[in-house]
């Protein structure tokens, strides 16, 4: 039998590493394709309408509503919370009639509507684009104003100890605000990732 000579041993490998090449190139193609796939099943994006359109009307980037949705209530719009809180952005009966004053003072609207996603979305949103606007669209101390209200962050905010400047929040003291803070900044910096969105000027933190 004939012996394959230094050159055709050589030949014979170039197939094999094409080969090799192609199933490792194929692999890390499906590895991407599944992992973007349960990532956006980790932070999806449900009631994108109602976001959208809510997001554009309050000037507020949509990874921030899905951020908030999906700590709130993690878009279950029939969920209530032991705090009495309903719906996905999880909102009081106080907080409602506050914002209903704002934004639908003529309209027959009650509170068991906030079980429906819209309206739900609808004042969820303008609460806290209010927030965003209150304390320099910092989203971290907007967060903890939307989590344990308005007066709290604003007693935090006359303490240096909290606050350098008395406007947003260098400390979070309490275990759950500080806990939902860094949910919702963390959401919404892997919303940013996962969909390759341009983040707005809220800053995260300090």
């Amino acid at each position: 039998m004939p012996r394959q000579s230094k050159k055709q041993k050589r030949s014979a490998w170039v197939p094999v590493t094409a080969v090799l090449l192609a199933l490792a190139l194929a692999g890390t193609v499906l590895f991407s394709a599944f992992r973007e796939k349960i990532e956006r099943w980790e932070y999806p994006q449900r009631y994108e309408a109602y976001v959208e359109y809510y997001a554009g009307k309050y000037g507020i980037d949509p990874m921030i509503l899905y951020a908030f949705i999906r700590t709130e209530s993690n878009f279950d719009p029939a969920v209530d919370s032991d705090a009495g809180a309903r719906g996905l952005m999880q909102i009081t009966e106080v907080t409602f009639d506050w914002i209903k004053t704002k934004i639908a003072p003529t309209e027959a609207l009650t509170f068991d509507d906030l079980y429906d996603p819209e309206t739900n979305i609808r004042f969820g949103t303008y609460f806290v684009s209010y927030c965003l606007k209150r304390y320099d669209n910092h989203l971290a101390t907007a967060a903890a104003a939307y989590h344990n209200g308005v007066g709290a962050v604003d007693t935090l905010l006359a303490e240096a100890q909290y606050s350098s400047d008395g406007i947003t929040l260098d400390r979070y003291p309490y275990p759950q605000m500080r806990q939902y803070v860094k949910k919702i900044t963390g959401s919404y910096q892997r919303y940013s990732e996962i969909y390759q969105a341009t983040p707005h000027n809220s800053r995260l933190t300090a």
